[in-house]
Protein backbone atom coordinates (compact mmCIF):
# COMPACT_ATOMS: atom_id res chain seq x y z
CA UNK A 1 0.00 0.00 0.00
CA UNK A 2 1.40 3.05 -0.89
CA UNK A 3 1.62 6.70 0.93
CA UNK A 4 -1.48 9.38 1.14
CA UNK A 5 -1.07 12.65 1.37
CA UNK A 6 -2.56 13.33 5.10
CA UNK A 7 -2.62 17.77 5.03
CA UNK A 8 0.96 19.79 2.88
CA UNK A 9 3.00 18.03 5.91
CA UNK A 10 2.74 14.36 6.29
CA UNK A 11 1.74 11.14 4.46
CA UNK A 12 0.44 8.33 6.37
CA UNK A 13 0.31 4.43 4.98
CA UNK A 14 -0.24 1.21 6.59
CA UNK A 15 2.75 -0.49 7.58
CA UNK A 16 2.24 -4.07 9.33
CA UNK A 17 -1.12 -3.43 10.40
CA UNK A 18 -0.45 0.50 11.53
CA UNK A 19 -1.05 3.74 10.76
CA UNK A 20 2.31 5.73 10.36
CA UNK A 21 3.08 8.96 9.35
CA UNK A 22 6.11 10.74 7.31
CA UNK A 23 6.81 14.20 6.23
CA UNK A 24 5.54 15.01 3.02
CA UNK A 25 8.12 15.18 0.21
CA UNK A 26 7.55 18.93 0.10
CA UNK A 27 8.12 19.91 3.34
CA UNK A 28 11.48 17.57 3.21
CA UNK A 29 15.42 19.15 2.10
CA UNK A 30 16.17 18.12 -1.09
CA UNK A 31 18.42 14.70 -1.26
CA UNK A 32 17.56 14.26 2.33
CA UNK A 33 15.54 10.82 3.12
CA UNK A 34 11.77 10.75 4.60
CA UNK A 35 11.60 9.56 8.16
CA UNK A 36 8.86 7.59 9.54
CA UNK A 37 7.20 9.62 12.52
CA UNK A 38 7.01 7.37 15.52
CA UNK A 39 3.87 8.22 16.75
CA UNK A 40 0.54 9.59 14.63
CA UNK A 41 1.41 13.88 14.97
CA UNK A 42 -1.51 15.67 16.98
CA UNK A 43 -2.79 17.83 13.43
CA UNK A 44 -3.22 14.88 11.53
CA UNK A 45 -5.02 11.92 14.15
CA UNK A 46 -8.41 13.25 13.08
CA UNK A 47 -7.76 13.69 9.42
CA UNK A 48 -9.98 11.23 7.06
CA UNK A 49 -7.41 9.56 6.03
CA UNK A 50 -5.87 8.19 9.01
CA UNK A 51 -9.17 7.22 10.39
CA UNK A 52 -10.07 5.32 7.10
CA UNK A 53 -6.53 3.57 7.25
CA UNK A 54 -7.44 3.02 11.37
CA UNK A 55 -10.78 1.28 10.56
CA UNK A 56 -9.12 -0.76 7.36
CA UNK A 57 -6.73 -1.71 9.58
CA UNK A 58 -9.08 -2.87 12.09
CA UNK A 59 -11.02 -4.58 9.14
CA UNK A 60 -7.78 -6.95 8.35
CA UNK A 61 -7.18 -7.63 11.98
CA UNK A 62 -11.42 -8.95 12.01
CA UNK A 63 -10.63 -10.75 8.61
CA UNK A 64 -7.43 -12.46 10.17
CA UNK A 65 -8.76 -13.50 12.87
CA UNK A 66 -12.35 -14.85 11.22
CA UNK A 67 -9.83 -16.63 8.88
CA UNK A 68 -7.94 -18.61 11.54
CA UNK A 69 -11.42 -19.02 13.09
CA UNK A 70 -12.73 -20.89 10.00
CA UNK A 71 -9.66 -23.51 9.44
CA UNK A 72 -9.74 -23.95 13.35
CA UNK A 73 -13.15 -25.24 12.42
CA UNK A 74 -12.16 -27.50 9.86
CA UNK A 75 -9.48 -28.73 11.29
CA UNK A 76 -11.26 -29.42 14.56
CA UNK A 77 -14.22 -31.17 13.21
CA UNK A 78 -12.17 -32.80 10.56
CA UNK A 79 -14.43 -31.87 8.04
CA UNK A 80 -13.72 -32.25 4.22
CA UNK A 81 -13.20 -29.25 2.46
CA UNK A 82 -13.63 -28.72 -1.57
CA UNK A 83 -10.10 -28.21 -2.93
CA UNK A 84 -11.96 -25.28 -5.30
CA UNK A 85 -12.85 -23.45 -2.16
CA UNK A 86 -9.13 -23.34 -0.87
CA UNK A 87 -7.99 -22.62 -4.62
CA UNK A 88 -10.55 -19.69 -4.46
CA UNK A 89 -9.04 -18.21 -0.78
CA UNK A 90 -5.87 -18.91 -1.61
CA UNK A 91 -5.11 -15.90 -3.07
CA UNK A 92 -6.33 -13.40 0.07
CA UNK A 93 -2.97 -12.91 2.29
CA UNK A 94 -5.15 -13.71 5.36
CA UNK A 95 -6.47 -16.87 4.49
CA UNK A 96 -3.17 -17.87 3.14
CA UNK A 97 -1.42 -17.33 6.37
CA UNK A 98 -4.06 -19.37 7.97
CA UNK A 99 -3.86 -22.22 5.93
CA UNK A 100 -0.14 -21.84 4.60
CA UNK A 101 1.73 -25.56 6.01
CA UNK A 102 -1.23 -27.06 7.39
CA UNK A 103 -1.72 -30.57 7.14
CA UNK A 104 -3.97 -31.82 4.92
CA UNK A 105 -5.27 -35.74 3.62
CA UNK A 106 -5.72 -36.11 0.32
CA UNK A 107 -7.89 -39.46 -0.89
CA UNK A 108 -5.36 -41.51 1.68
CA UNK A 109 -2.80 -41.85 3.82
CA UNK A 110 0.03 -42.18 1.71
CA UNK A 111 -1.40 -38.32 0.45
CA UNK A 112 -0.63 -36.22 3.36
CA UNK A 113 1.73 -33.36 3.70
CA UNK A 114 2.04 -29.55 4.67
CA UNK A 115 0.15 -27.44 2.30
CA UNK A 116 2.62 -24.74 0.22
CA UNK A 117 0.24 -23.82 -2.48
CA UNK A 118 -3.37 -23.92 -4.20
CA UNK A 119 -3.55 -22.97 -8.16
CA UNK A 120 -6.51 -22.06 -10.04
CA UNK A 121 -6.98 -25.66 -11.20
CA UNK A 122 -7.75 -26.92 -7.61
CA UNK A 123 -4.42 -28.70 -7.60
CA UNK A 124 -2.94 -28.58 -4.07
CA UNK A 125 1.03 -28.79 -3.96
CA UNK A 126 2.14 -30.15 -0.79
CA UNK A 127 5.37 -31.06 1.20
CA UNK A 128 5.44 -35.09 1.98
CA UNK A 129 7.82 -36.39 5.07
CA UNK A 130 10.23 -37.35 2.43
CA UNK A 131 10.77 -33.58 2.17
CA UNK A 132 9.47 -34.08 -1.53
CA UNK A 133 6.61 -31.13 -2.99
CA UNK A 134 4.27 -33.45 -4.66
CA UNK A 135 1.25 -32.10 -6.18
CA UNK A 136 -2.23 -33.17 -5.53
CA UNK A 137 -5.72 -32.71 -7.17
CA UNK A 138 -8.54 -34.73 -4.81
CA UNK A 139 -11.99 -32.86 -4.50
CA UNK A 140 -11.83 -32.35 -1.17
CA UNK A 141 -9.02 -32.82 1.54
CA UNK A 142 -9.25 -32.67 4.93
CA UNK A 143 -7.34 -30.92 7.54
CA UNK A 144 -7.45 -33.45 10.81
CA UNK A 145 -7.18 -32.52 13.96
CA UNK A 146 -4.14 -33.73 15.27
CA UNK A 147 -5.25 -37.20 17.65
CA UNK A 148 -6.39 -38.24 14.11
CA UNK A 149 -2.96 -38.03 12.60
CA UNK A 150 -1.10 -41.08 13.43
CA UNK A 151 2.86 -39.57 11.95
CA UNK A 152 1.87 -36.80 14.48
CA UNK A 153 5.69 -36.74 16.12
CA UNK A 154 7.53 -37.32 12.78
CA UNK A 155 5.24 -34.65 11.36
CA UNK A 156 6.04 -31.90 14.27
CA UNK A 157 9.75 -33.25 13.81
CA UNK A 158 9.70 -32.29 10.46
CA UNK A 159 8.32 -29.20 10.49
CA UNK A 160 10.75 -27.81 13.00
CA UNK A 161 13.71 -28.56 11.22
CA UNK A 162 11.84 -27.47 8.05
CA UNK A 163 11.20 -24.11 10.13
CA UNK A 164 7.59 -24.10 9.77
CA UNK A 165 5.42 -22.09 11.25
CA UNK A 166 1.77 -22.97 11.21
CA UNK A 167 -1.21 -19.89 11.66
CA UNK A 168 -3.40 -22.30 13.33
CA UNK A 169 -2.55 -24.90 15.96
CA UNK A 170 -2.60 -28.30 14.35
CA UNK A 171 0.42 -30.45 15.31
CA UNK A 172 1.15 -28.98 18.19
CA UNK A 173 -2.55 -28.55 19.71
CA UNK A 174 -2.40 -30.37 22.65
CA UNK A 175 -3.88 -33.91 22.49
CA UNK A 176 -5.49 -36.54 24.80
CA UNK A 177 -5.66 -40.20 23.68
CA UNK A 178 -8.93 -41.96 24.97
CA UNK A 179 -7.38 -45.02 27.72
CA UNK A 180 -8.36 -48.39 26.47
CA UNK A 181 -8.89 -49.88 29.95
CA UNK A 182 -12.08 -47.60 30.79
CA UNK A 183 -14.89 -49.04 33.42
CA UNK A 184 -17.98 -49.79 31.46
CA UNK A 185 -19.38 -47.97 33.95
CA UNK A 186 -17.35 -44.54 34.38
CA UNK A 187 -18.91 -41.28 33.06
CA UNK A 188 -16.92 -38.41 34.51
CA UNK A 189 -12.94 -37.40 34.42
CA UNK A 190 -12.15 -35.87 37.45
CA UNK A 191 -7.99 -35.65 36.85
CA UNK A 192 -8.33 -31.77 36.50
CA UNK A 193 -11.43 -31.56 38.99
CA UNK A 194 -10.75 -29.09 41.97
CA UNK A 195 -9.47 -25.94 40.50
CA UNK A 196 -9.58 -22.89 42.95
CA UNK A 197 -10.47 -19.27 41.43
CA UNK A 198 -11.20 -16.55 43.52
CA UNK A 199 -14.76 -16.36 42.17
CA UNK A 200 -17.30 -17.46 40.02
CA UNK A 201 -16.58 -14.21 37.55
CA UNK A 202 -13.04 -15.21 37.84
CA UNK A 203 -13.41 -18.52 36.30
CA UNK A 204 -16.57 -18.02 33.73
CA UNK A 205 -14.02 -15.03 32.72
CA UNK A 206 -11.27 -17.52 32.18
CA UNK A 207 -13.63 -19.84 30.21
CA UNK A 208 -14.82 -17.36 27.58
CA UNK A 209 -11.11 -16.08 27.10
CA UNK A 210 -10.21 -19.19 25.94
CA UNK A 211 -13.56 -19.46 23.49
CA UNK A 212 -15.52 -21.68 25.73
CA UNK A 213 -19.56 -20.86 26.63
CA UNK A 214 -20.90 -20.75 30.09
CA UNK A 215 -24.35 -22.23 30.38
CA UNK A 216 -25.72 -22.65 34.00
CA UNK A 217 -23.57 -24.32 36.01
CA UNK A 218 -21.12 -25.42 33.17
CA UNK A 219 -18.44 -24.68 30.77
CA UNK A 220 -19.00 -26.27 27.49
CA UNK A 221 -17.71 -26.86 24.22
CA UNK A 222 -19.49 -28.78 21.40
CA UNK A 223 -17.44 -31.08 19.59
CA UNK A 224 -18.04 -32.65 16.06
CA UNK A 225 -16.43 -36.10 15.74
CA UNK A 226 -17.09 -38.59 12.76
CA UNK A 227 -20.30 -36.78 12.39
CA UNK A 228 -21.64 -36.64 15.68
CA UNK A 229 -22.07 -33.70 17.99
CA UNK A 230 -20.84 -33.98 21.42
CA UNK A 231 -21.24 -31.69 24.34
CA UNK A 232 -18.31 -31.87 26.34
CA UNK A 233 -18.97 -30.19 30.16
CA UNK A 234 -17.07 -29.24 33.07
CA UNK A 235 -19.03 -28.37 36.44
CA UNK A 236 -18.38 -25.28 38.27
CA UNK A 237 -19.53 -24.60 41.45
CA UNK A 238 -22.46 -21.78 42.25
CA UNK A 239 -22.12 -18.44 42.04
CA UNK A 240 -25.07 -17.51 44.33
CA UNK A 241 -23.75 -19.56 46.94
CA UNK A 242 -20.01 -19.45 47.30
CA UNK A 243 -17.72 -16.66 47.34
CA UNK A 244 -14.76 -18.56 45.63
CA UNK A 245 -15.36 -21.05 42.47
CA UNK A 246 -13.64 -24.60 41.73
CA UNK A 247 -14.57 -26.97 38.76
CA UNK A 248 -15.53 -30.40 38.70
CA UNK A 249 -15.64 -33.30 36.66
CA UNK A 250 -15.66 -33.38 32.76
CA UNK A 251 -18.30 -34.96 31.76
CA UNK A 252 -19.85 -35.53 27.81
CA UNK A 253 -23.09 -35.85 26.76
CA UNK A 254 -25.38 -35.95 23.67
CA UNK A 255 -25.53 -32.91 21.37
CA UNK A 256 -28.43 -31.61 23.15
CA UNK A 257 -26.80 -32.19 26.14
CA UNK A 258 -29.95 -34.06 28.25
CA UNK A 259 -28.00 -37.79 28.27
CA UNK A 260 -24.75 -38.54 30.27
CA UNK A 261 -22.67 -40.55 27.76
CA UNK A 262 -20.48 -43.36 29.19
CA UNK A 263 -16.39 -42.68 28.55
CA UNK A 264 -16.59 -46.05 26.02
CA UNK A 265 -19.15 -43.69 23.76
CA UNK A 266 -16.70 -40.33 23.44
CA UNK A 267 -14.93 -40.50 20.33
CA UNK A 268 -11.30 -39.96 20.02
CA UNK A 269 -11.66 -35.54 19.19
CA UNK A 270 -14.34 -35.40 21.86
CA UNK A 271 -12.00 -36.49 23.98
CA UNK A 272 -8.95 -35.02 23.18
CA UNK A 273 -11.17 -31.60 23.28
CA UNK A 274 -12.76 -31.90 26.49
CA UNK A 275 -9.69 -32.74 28.21
CA UNK A 276 -7.91 -29.85 26.47
CA UNK A 277 -10.43 -27.46 27.68
CA UNK A 278 -10.05 -29.13 31.34
CA UNK A 279 -6.95 -28.68 31.22
CA UNK A 280 -7.15 -25.31 30.37
CA UNK A 281 -9.42 -24.51 33.22
CA UNK A 282 -6.90 -26.17 36.03
CA UNK A 283 -4.22 -24.02 34.42
CA UNK A 284 -5.82 -20.62 35.21
CA UNK A 285 -6.49 -21.61 38.69
CA UNK A 286 -5.71 -19.15 41.61
CA UNK A 287 -1.79 -20.33 43.02
CA UNK A 288 -1.90 -19.58 46.38
CA UNK A 289 0.98 -17.37 47.38
CA UNK A 290 3.49 -17.98 49.80
CA UNK A 291 2.06 -15.45 52.63
CA UNK A 292 -1.72 -17.60 51.86
CA UNK A 293 -0.18 -21.07 51.98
Amino acid sequence: MGWLAAGDTYEVALVDGRVVARSAAAGAPAGQERKQVRSLPAEIRDRPEVIELQRFAEWLDRHAAECAAQVTTWMVSSLPVPTGLLARVWPDEAWQAALRDVVVVADGPDETGFLRDADESGALRVVNLDGETVRLTPRTVTLPHPVLLPDLEELRTFAAESGMVQGVEQIHRATWHKPADLEGTADAVREFAGAEYRSWFHLSARATSLGYTVSGSSVIDRIRDAGRIFTASVGMSDPYTEEQAWTGGLTWSDEDGYRTLPLTEVGPVAWSEGMRMAAALHAGRTVPTDGER
